[in-house]
């Protein structure tokens, strides 16, 4: 384990503005707008941004400001955030987040200072964690794997990841394929994992007979099917094909953009309006990051992974106590019977604010879940 300082080299950022004046636009149809996908004139708007305005190396700073470590676990280098609680917090209670795609360790970093040091943020100081937030094999600042992994991978080099912190049992909390890692260690690590916390369900799998489900739960299916049919464009690519948009998505900063800004401003609770939750700056320190790592073939291709889970992994009950915060403006919500079905629910809560991305989009709201959630479960690591 070692000290890391993910800093970008300015020949990088020099050959990306370079790419970006270079950018070949495609035409569009009239009033498009965002329902053909990107809107090619917010993108334009965006680009420019990027080449003239943003600051990569103050939002790089800022990032190093926090503590970095790389850990090299079964050969791959894992590059994970490791904030612990103020101190005088003790005793140490550890909480793994995990984050999905188009995503990285970027999802939780408004959230990370809430729950490391609520004190300071108008919280209890007896809710801060010891907060561990490492990017996925593929992600992020951590290696590219030269083999696919999926999430039932990754839970168990998170399982590795936190014997190598110290911590023998911990919590951990997720969305998006991060809800899967979650459920994973959940299932594969019932004595080491205390409580896990999701926000979502992922889509809907069921190989028994829909006769057998409620009513909720069969519109649940029908729902899911509606929404891949409508919107599942892009993983139906990253699950059969996803070296072929690899290639263009690795060559253009601008096409890069367009396959991740029409994924936040469709999943998030936005209205429409993209910038209404993220700002032009908090875009770009993700677009740009997985621009100078070189990850989007490598996190496209875990949906190639994940899609070759035997089905029976996704009808394993989790008897682990679970808690799920279904925010109000994402992408699909599973209902109650479901959740029940599918997990040891102790908690359902249904936050009005937020999308797909919540502990970026309403960081205080996702911390209080979180927070509320876990309280009765700090006894176990007294």
């Amino acid at each position: 384990m070692t000290r890391f300082e993910p800093r970008t080299d300015a020949a990088v950022i020099d050959d990306l503005r370079r790419r970006l004046r270079a950018t070949r636009w495609p035409d569009m149809t009239d009033d498009a707008g965002w329902g053909l996908g990107v809107d090619v004139d917010y993108l334009r708007e965006l680009v420019d941004y990027w080449i003239d305005d943003f600051d990569w190396q103050a939002s790089e700073d800022s990032i190093c400001a926090l503590p970095h470590r790389r850990i090299i676990i079964r050969g791959l280098g894992i590059h994970v955030i490791h904030r612990t609680a103020v101190p005088g917090a003790r005793p140490a209670v550890p909480l793994l987040l995990n984050h999905g795609w188009p995503d990285s360790s970027w999802r939780y970093l408004k959230v990370l200072p809430l729950l490391a040091d609520p004190g300071t943020h108008g919280g209890d100081p007896d809710d801060a964690f010891d907060v561990i937030v490492p990017d996925m094999p593929g992600f992020g600042h951590s290696e590219r794997p030269t083999r696919l992994i999926d999430s039932r991978d990754v839970a168990g080099l998170w399982g590795e990841l936190m014997t190598e912190l110290g911590y023998e049992r911990f919590l951990t909390a997720g969305g998006d394929m991060g809800s899967h890692v979650s459920r994973f260690l959940a299932l594969d690590h019932p004595d080491r994992v205390v409580a896990v916390h999701r926000m979502d369900a992922g889509l809907p799998r069921y190989t028994g007979d829909p006769a057998d489900l409620t009513d909720d739960e069969r519109a649940w299916l029908r729902t899911g099917a509606n929404w891949a049919r409508a919107e599942g464009g892009y993983a139906a690519m990253h699950s059969t094909k996803p070296q072929t948009a690899a290639v263009g998505l690795t060559d253009s900063p601008a096409g890069l953009a367009a396959w991740i800004v029409e994924k936040l401003r469709s999943w998030s609770d936005c209205g429409g309006d993209i910038e209404s939750a993220f700002t032009k700056d908090d875009i770009l320190a993700l677009v740009t990051q997985y621009w100078v790592t070189e990850t989007i073939g490598s996190s496209m291709r875990m949906y190639r992974a994940n899609a070759m889970i035997p089905p029976e992994q996704y009808t394993r009950r989790v008897e682990v106590p679970s808690g799920f915060s279904l925010f109000g403006g994402d992408v699909l919500r599973p209902p109650r019977a479901w959740l029940e079905r599918t997990a040891n629910v102790v908690s359902v809560t249904e936050p009005a604010r937020g999308g797909h991305f919540a502990p970026y989009e309403q960081p205080e709201s996702y911390a209080e879940e979180l927070r509320t959630f876990f309280r009765p479960f700090r006894s176990h690591f007294r």
